[in-house]
């Protein structure tokens, strides 16, 4: 037994305080709130630190922290035990105790008369006037003065204070000696106040007497105080009064002053007129004008207002009266000299068998002119101004009646219409502008746009772009004519840009349909024939508009970039067989050089062109060693289209710009003038080329794209050409040779021998995490942080969460118990309740019984 006990007493655990924690727990702790944290498997030399967890004695220190700390801060939240001495000064060694005294009083008194509060209209404030205390004024303690403005008449008389305010007794009794004394029959009210009223305004007469005599004493002495400073001023020294005369010069400064102050001031001018204010008073103007000339042709001009005069005098009554005739001259100037115009009809048709015929018309002109149609609105447009100088010094010849007299309703049948109506179709455009001039045609367009300005109504946006397509199919009409008039076409592509910046949507439809038409039938005839003609002059025309009205150095642009397609596709599907191809080539080489020369975009179709110019005008057993790409041949009857073998045609031969009315000239010509075709687009390709060499300088590939251009252009040189061809050729080789290499040849790059693989064995740490294998230690660092971080904050928003459950919790119970209370009380005042009904109920029987 005695062993037993021992060994069980030594095989037990020990409770010491040298025992560790899990065997205190385990023995301690109530094994149902023993919580054991088991391991998937266990790992040797791990040391488990929380295999065995007691979460209810872990709860319950908890709640006692939470209690003592976070319970004790929410029921003292809403108190302040600290006291806060707020004297002033009291802690302040840098005042004397009277200052601290004196301040403390003047505070003390600044609190008193302040308002507290601004709604406060129960506090006691002093009102003051002027200074004066309103209750001290409202006691009338002051001297009311009267009206009159001399001294010592500020009070009331006895007599007026007793006869308005009291005493009428003591005023009617009077003295003795006076008449009606005792004997007579005392006055009545009305006679005092009127005694009083006369009384008064006789002293008020005698005041103003003795002001104005005062006045003339004033200015009597003032006068003579004058003439005695003249005798004082003439006994002052010349040296004093010399002295007193000088007055000192002004400086620069105010000088400068005065100058700005009588400077003239900028007048403000007339406010600046929108864009349908212009529209609008210029539709207004024609309207106008054309009513005049449809007067004027009706002849209704001079019988509509027989009695009106014409002249308007400065000595005119306006009384109705008007004189038979009027034989006087109107003065007008004409460029800074006096000009006499001529006189009325009857001198007119004495002299007009003594002056000639033409002289007689330009006086008629010059007078009609004058007046109404004088084409003003032509003046403004820069484009049209040649034209319209031609316009006006060659009008239209009126018709001439019998007595060799213009009649007015001829001159005006004859004129142009101020108001034109849209066309609505090609036809009628044709209409309006066919059998004109340049200049007419002009002013028709631009009245079309004036009368019809978006602003002025409705549907005139979509009249304006009707217009603008109508346009254009009239300039390819015009191109299409034999001969072309290229002079129109260049004067509506004004109007054309006008448009197209007003309505930009629509004209670029307009334009790409142009494109798109004249592209689709170049594809048809391609597939059908298997080759294509270089297109019309329309078509070439159109390319050239394209570019005008829109920006060509986009990098892509819905009209320009479908325009730069059909220009290539021109260079190359279509070849050249005669003359007038050359010269569209060329010019389209032109229009590609104009849509590029912003962007310096490279086309390869256009030095391609250049090129097969270049060889189909050297001789073909110069050129061996060439060969052209396509649309030019190597061998054919086109091959030598530009070579020119006659010397008396290359010297008769000047250097002239390529007209494109050679585009379109299918004549025959002579030998000597087609010779000269020759050497002129031989000529333009060489500026051609020059224009390339200086744009496709700067490339990396200039070597490469110049190589045949050089080799072409050193056999022009052999053969005796045209100086000027010659001059043209040296300075393209030129500037060839001047322009540096800009690239270099691709040469393999210099490697190094691969060393032999070394066999070392590479070390690799063997960590014990398992992801985390083969990190750095800043790495591993890192990765720590983040887990303890992570760590760290999760346990933080677990412990807020516990923390707003407790205080819920609180807050809970506090209820219940303010609730049990207020249902004690209420049981309590229902039981005495109970307890007064029984014993009112005990009284009220005992008495029945």
């Amino acid at each position: 037994m005695g062993k037993a006990g021992r060994a069980g007493r030594a095989g037990a655990p020990r409770k010491g305080p040298g025992a560790p924690a899990a065997a205190r727990a385990k023995a301690n702790a109530n094994p149902f709130e023993v919580k054991v944290n088991r391991q998937k498997f266990p790992v040797l030399g791990r040391k488990a630190r929380h295999d065995v967890g007691l979460p209810g004695v872990s709860r319950a220190r908890a709640l006692q922290k939470r209690t003592q700390t976070l319970l004790r801060e929410y029921k003292e939240r809403d108190k302040s035990n600290v006291f806060a001495d707020k004297r002033f000064g009291e802690y302040s060694s840098s005042m004397s105790p009277e200052e601290k005294m004196l301040k403390r009083f003047a505070l003390e008194q600044q609190r008193q008369h302040e308002k507290r509060s601004i709604y406060n209209l129960n506090e006691e404030e002093e009102l003051t006037h002027y200074g004066q205390s309103l209750a001290d004024i409202e006691m009338h303690n002051d001297i009311v003065d009267s009206d009159s403005d001399t001294e010592g008449q500020g009070t009331l008389s006895a007599e007026l204070t007793a006869a308005h305010f009291g005493g009428g007794g003591s005023v009617q009794k009077k003295a003795p000696d006076q008449p009606g004394g005792e004997g007579d029959s005392p006055k009545s009210r009305r006679e005092l106040i009127e005694e009083l009223i006369a009384r008064s305004k006789q002293e008020k007469r005698e005041r103003q007497a003795q002001r104005e005599g005062a006045l003339e004493l004033t200015e009597k002495l003032d006068q003579d105080w004058k003439e005695i400073q003249a005798l004082l001023s003439r006994s002052i020294p010349k040296a004093c009064s010399a002295e007193r005369k000088e007055k000192p010069q002004p400086d620069a400064y105010d000088v400068t002053v005065r100058e700005l102050g009588f400077e003239m001031k900028a007048q403000p001018s007339n406010r600046m007129k929108t864009e349908e204010q212009l529209a609008k008073e210029e539709e207004e103007r024609l309207q106008r004008l054309e009513a005049e000339r449809l007067r004027r042709m009706l002849g209704k001009e001079e019988g509509e207002h027989p009695e009106k005069p014409k002249h308007m005098s400065a000595d005119d009554l306006s009384d109705g009266f008007i004189l038979p005739g009027d034989d006087r001259r109107l003065l007008s100037y004409t460029d800074g000299k006096m000009d006499m115009q001529a006189e009325p009809d009857q001198e007119a048709s004495d002299d007009a068998s003594q002056e000639p015929e033409g002289e007689d018309s330009g006086e008629e002109n010059s007078k009609d002119g004058s007046g109404s149609d004088s084409h003003s609105d032509l003046d403004s447009d820069g484009d049209s101004e040649d034209d319209g100088l031609k316009l006006r010094d060659q009008p239209c010849q009126p018709l001439k009646g019998p007595a060799g007299r213009h009649h007015p309703q001829a001159f005006a049948t004859a004129e142009l219409p101020y108001t034109f109506a849209a066309p609505e179709s090609s036809e009628e455009l044709k209409a309006l502008l066919c059998g004109k001039s340049t200049a007419e045609q002009l002013l028709v367009v631009e009245r079309i746009q004036k009368c019809h300005h978006p602003s002025l109504a409705a549907g005139n946006k979509a009249k304006l772009e009707k217009l603008f397509t109508l346009l254009l199919e009239y300039i390819g009409d015009l191109a299409a004519r034999d001969p072309p008039d290229l002079q129109v076409i260049d004067k509506l592509v004004v109007h054309l840009y006008n448009l197209c910046q007003m309505f930009p949507l629509s004209a670029s439809d307009a334009v790409k349909f142009v494109l798109r038409d004249a592209m689709h039938e170049m594809e048809g005839m391609v597939e059908s024939h298997g080759r294509v003609a270089f297109p019309g002059l329309d078509v070439l025309v159109y390319l050239k508009v394209a570019g005008t009205l829109f920006p060509t150095s986009d990098f892509r642009h819905p009209v320009v970039t479908p325009a730069l397609v059909c220009m290539s596709q021109l260079l190359t599907k279509c070849p050249v067989r005669s003359l007038q191809d050359a010269v569209k080539g060329l010019f389209v080489c032109c229009l590609f050089l104009d849509y590029v020369s912003l962007s310096q975009r490279f086309i390869p179709e256009l030095i391609n062109f250049l090129l097969g110019i270049l060889y189909i005008a050297t001789p073909t057993a110069q050129s061996q060693g060439h060969s052209p790409v396509h649309p030019f041949r190597v061998l054919g009857k086109n091959s030598e289209l530009l070579v020119v073998s006659d010397e008396e045609d290359m010297a008769t031969w000047q250097r002239s710009a390529l007209s494109l009315r050679w585009a379109s000239d299918p004549k025959a010509q002579s030998r000597t003038k087609a010779n000269h075709i020759r050497l002129s687009c031989l000529a333009a390709c060489l500026t051609l080329v020059k224009r390339c060499v200086l744009m496709y300088h700067t490339l990396p590939a200039f070597d490469a794209i110049a190589a045949p251009l050089r080799a072409l252009l050193a056999e022009h040189l052999e053969p005796p050409q045209h100086p000027e061809l010659q001059k043209l050729c040296r300075s393209i080789l030129t500037e060839m040779g001047s322009q540096e290499r800009r690239y270099q040849p691709l040469i393999c790059e210099k490697s190094k021998p691969v060393p032999l693989k070394l066999f070392t064995p590479r070390l690799v740490k063997v960590l014990e995490y398992g992801r985390k294998q083969g990190c750095s230690k800043e790495e591993q660092e890192r990765k720590r942080l983040i887990h303890k971080h992570k760590r760290e904050f999760k346990g933080a928003v677990r412990e807020i969460r516990k923390d707003n459950q407790f205080l819920a919790r609180m807050q809970l119970s506090e209820i219940l118990e303010r609730d049990a209370e207020r249902k004690r009380k209420v049981k309590q005042l229902f039981g005495s309740l109970a307890t007064q009904e029984g014993e009112w109920k005990a009284l009220k029987r005992a008495k029945f019984k």
